[in-house]
């Protein structure tokens, strides 16, 4: 993914050669002085508040009547896709998992006072020999369960207007660059601050620095296959596939963690974090790939979208929110998608001791990796431009040097140029969306 448009080894002698054309760029943009903060994750001193006006970290918003209370939050903690776990039981009769025990992960890269109050469990070995996918489909007109799963996931909903689908995977694409960097950087790494979602996380390998790296490459996968074309996310294309494979998985961690909570409470507390992979875990997921990226990833590093793009790829992720099992309601409109949002940062983002090991995790998982090689510190400088300081210091995030300031800087200012030109020049658009999908598989 697109990290920083220059390797950390020349980088030193690039920068120094092109400090005074950024200097003039620095210049010309805090001409539109009170529009930087809303590039960079700072308060908006110039924005008009009241007793409505709510800022956390970093994104200041209007409360309002329609925004979700905790006390409307608090049963969607305790519901979940009931059909997905019971088709997941049915599944398991047909073709029992490889192991009935719950797999550990032994890694060493785990907090040490973490190491036998929270063991984990890894969903990698025990769906490796089976795909629970072609399961469903080839037993799906032997079991009333199965059957309801599989009428409900190739039943295309009303309300999709296939165009509008392809529109939207079309954005993804059209911003690809800054799209993949706010999602390793603010969706996966801003999102180790919600305290419930981290205690599952926390129990699916998540203290390893390789079930990290895993993670983000398996998200990507599932992201780039509903993107790649129209088909794909058809009933039978390997998006839906994918999308119906993350909804059984789902199913099947949600399964295993309540199972080892019942004969060991202190495991999991339900009532405290509620069921895992609940209902309001899962809208929050499907937000931050959509309404994040909207109205904090994109925003921050200088690229706004238009009204129809934000329709269209609001319109997209609603669907894939359909074949996970996640409530569409909050997807309905742009407006709804960007409540939800709002009132889940305020209410959610609450960064724990687990979360501090998780995102140091992720910044480890991706350092010196290929093909960008990007350090620590142009990892952590992506991570405060995008998230704020307040965020990533109770993330426990380290503070890069101001060098790397300079360097993200170039970065926004080249996603700029880049996004804006092309979307200004329709043949170039039409020409790079494309290509686009066949270089991010690569």
């Amino acid at each position: 993914m697109t990290l920083l448009f220059c390797r950390e080894a020349k980088s030193i002698s690039v920068c120094l050669q092109l400090f005074p054309f950024i200097h003039i760029l620095v210049l010309y943009w805090l001409s539109f002085f009170p529009s930087i903060y809303r590039i960079m994750a700072w308060p908006n001193p110039f924005y008009r508040r009241d007793e409505n006006t709510r800022t956390v970290y970093g994104y200041t918003f209007q409360l309002t009547t329609e925004h979700l209370t905790p006390e409307e939050t608090q049963p969607m903690k305790h519901s979940y896709d009931l059909l997905g776990e019971q088709a997941l039981e049915r599944l398991n009769a047909i073709s029992p998992p490889p192991r009935s025990d719950l797999p550990r992960n032994n890694s060493s890269n785990r907090a040490p006072k973490e190491r036998s109050r929270v063991p984990d469990i890894s969903e990698e070995p025990t769906e490796a020999k089976r795909d629970l996918y072609l399961l469903l489909r080839d037993n799906a007109e032997n079991d009333e369960v199965l059957r309801k799963l599989w009428a409900e996931v190739t039943t295309v909903p009303e309300w999709v207007d296939w165009e509008q689908i392809s529109r939207g995977q079309d954005v993804f694409y059209r911003y690809g660059g800054p799209a993949l960097t706010g999602l390793a950087f603010q969706s996966l790494l801003g999102g180790m601050g919600a305290a419930r979602v981290v205690e599952t996380l926390a129990r699916t390998g998540g203290f390893s620095t390789k079930v990290a790296r895993h993670r983000l490459f398996e998200t990507t996968q599932h992201i780039l296959q509903c993107t790649i074309s129209l088909s794909s996310i058809q009933p039978g294309g390997a998006g839906h596939a994918s999308s119906i494979r993350v909804r059984l998985l789902h199913a099947a961690v949600r399964q295993r963690i309540m199972k080892l909570a019942q004969s060991r409470p202190d495991y999991y507390d339900v009532s405290a974090w509620g069921i895992p992979i609940n209902d309001l875990d899962c809208i929050a997921t499907i937000g931050t790939f959509s309404a994040t990226l909207i109205w904090l990833s994109f925003p921050r590093q200088g690229i706004w979208l238009t009204k129809q793009e934000i329709i269209d790829y609001i319109a997209l992720w609603r669907y894939i929110a359909y074949l996970t099992g996640t409530p569409t309601a909050p997807f309905e409109t742009p407006e709804k998608a960007k409540m939800t949002m709002e009132a889940l940062i305020m209410y959610e983002v609450k960064p724990t001791r687990t979360g501090n090991v998780l995102a140091s995790n992720i910044i480890k998982s991706l350092a010196g990796q290929p093909p960008g090689y990007a350090s620590v510190e142009s990892l952590l400088v992506n991570a405060r431009w995008l998230n704020g300081g307040e965020l990533c210091d109770d993330l426990g995030l380290g503070r890069p040097p101001f060098y790397y300031w300079a360097l993200v800087v170039g970065q926004c200012f080249f996603f700029m140029g880049i996004c804006y030109t092309y979307r200004a020049i329709p043949y170039l658009d039409r020409k790079k969306i494309a290509v686009s999908p066949y270089i991010s598989s690569y």
